[in-house]
């Protein structure tokens, strides 16, 4: 008799293949198609914005397209799902815009999408050739919708009580996880299969976090997650080959996950799989680390004061700017010394606060750039040494809190002139859902970064699109593609 998987590895299969999301439920399907959308404006701007980025795309595939391959939202790249997985990954990802997810562990949900449309619409391609026999569920929009929302919930509700950062791992395990599983479903592997693709996420080696901490944030960040895309198909594919998983990858004593890397406690949950997750996850108004966003909401509402009361001149006027925040604001993006790169500076609650004085507005991609005059502007690195950053166990207690899910950060201000701004404190940001302008925002960003690439009657369809749940993913990714000497219609 063959041994039983662990409970972790049988649950997240049995959600997958068991768990029905009520289609009646409008909340539920109107947040996924939201976050389907935002996901993709993310990569178009992405694609349109970024050269560092463009330079990883397509690096297995130079001026090759790969027949019934995966067509790249954003570029005229048709590559492998693999290949397609990773690049599509890196477009979500890169400028730091995609939405969040804060908890024991955090990380960004969204960058699942880039696995689930990859294998989509490569299966469907791959079908429709005669290449392959699709096994699988129907390759539609309302498939994508599912599977979107159940890779969210498996990642959000892993990210909420277990804290792989303490031991040392990046959150996109999470990605990997999340992705390996609804990936599964998506190639038509059996429930039996699905588990063993799960037990191998959990025996690879897992990336550590150094790449994202203090002196050594470097832009494998943008990629990281991209790269854990890559892998998830690759295992789905290992196993649909034949490879079979291990049932103890986790429990088994002495080399299991548990035992070597973990934690013999194991994993802790703070409800069962079923739509929590899309229905809170943290939509990004600006591209910084998603910690911070509250930090510069509440400090250009005292910029705003400043203004109203006579003063206009941050350098002049500022003493001190104090940051009461979240413990996880203060672990991973409280930061003294000099910055060394772009992954650096979105990284560092002190650079967007201080440039969000100076600028008068939120900070932007280029913003963090080498060649950015900000990067080394003095008046910045002073005001930076002005900045002090302190975690508040209320608001730290509130962000963990499931009900409320805040991300407050308190701002005060000391003028130079011995008064004091009194606090401004955000609990719930733009792009929150508690935030009543956070839907009409979201529709805001998607066009504003669509039309970077499509005309306005392009973006049109591709909203459209998402609302029709028949409609085959195929078609849905050829309204994506970018052909490189197409303009706008």
């Amino acid at each position: 008799m063959e041994p039983a998987y662990d409970q972790p590895i049988t649950d997240i299969a049995r959600y997958i293949f068991h768990y029905e999301i009520d289609k009646a439920d409008e909340k539920v399907w109107a947040r996924a198609r939201l976050a389907l959308l935002d996901t993709l404006g993310c990569a178009i701007e992405t694609a349109a914005t970024s050269d560092e980025c463009r330079k990883l795309l397509g690096l297995t595939s130079k001026d090759m397209i790969v027949p019934d391959g995966f067509r790249v939202p954003g570029t005229n790249l048709q590559v492998d799902p693999l290949e397609g997985a990773f690049d599509f990954g890196v477009l979500i990802r890169y400028l730091d815009h995609n939405d969040a997810l804060g908890g024991a562990e955090w990380g960004h949900p969204s960058d699942n999408i880039a696995t689930i449309l990859a294998v989509m619409d490569w299966s469907s391609r791959m079908a429709a050739s005669g290449r392959l026999v699709h096994t699988g569920p129907p390759l539609t929009m309302r498939t994508l919708l599912i599977a979107l929302i159940k890779a969210y919930e498996i990642q959000g509700c892993y990210q909420m009580r277990n804290a792989f950062n303490a031991y040392g791992i990046d959150h996109v395990v999470l990605v990997k996880l999340a992705s390996v599983a609804v990936v599964s479903w998506l190639l038509g592997l059996t429930e039996e299969q699905t588990m063993a693709c799960i037990s191998h996420v959990w025996m690879d080696g897992q990336p550590t976090r150094v790449y994202r901490v203090r002196d050594n944030t470097i832009p494998r960040k943008g990629w990281a997650a991209g790269d854990a895309a890559r892998r998830a198909v690759q295992l789905a594919l290992y196993v649909q080959a034949g490879q079979p998983g291990s049932p103890g990858a986790l429990s088994s004593r002495p080399w299991g996950f548990w035992a070597r890397t973990f934690g013999e406690t194991g994993f802790q949950f703070a409800r069962p799989f079923g739509t929590w997750t899309i229905q809170n996850v943290l939509f990004k108004a600006m591209p910084v680390e998603g910690h911070a966003v509250s930090a510069v909401e509440a400090v250009l509402l005292q910029m705003r004061r400043c203004k109203e009361i006579g003063l206009s001149n941050p350098m002049q006027d500022i003493k001190r700017i104090d940051l009461r925040t979240t413990a996880a604001a203060d672990l991973i993006i409280n930061k003294k010394g000099p910055l060394r790169n772009a992954a650096d500076r979105d990284h560092c609650i002190q650079y967007v606060v201080a440039l969000a004085c100076l600028k008068g507005s939120a900070p932007e991609a280029v913003d963090y750039l080498d060649t950015s005059p900000w990067a080394t502007n003095e008046d910045l690195m002073y005001l930076m040494d002005k900045i002090t950053v302190s975690p508040d166990p209320v608001l730290t207690h509130d962000y963990l809190d499931l009900d409320k899910k805040s991300l407050g950060t308190g701002v005060t201000i000391h003028l130079k002139n011995q008064s004091v701004l009194p606090e401004i404190l955000v609990e719930y940001p733009l792009g929150h859902v508690r935030n009543p302008r956070t839907n009409a925002f979201l529709e805001a960003k998607f066009s504003q970064n669509m039309a970077r690439m499509f005309s306005a009657r392009e973006t049109a369809q591709i909203a459209g699109a998402v609302h029709r749940p028949d409609l085959q993913v195929t078609s849905f990714v050829n309204l994506l593609a970018r052909p490189a000497d197409q303009p706008k219609l």
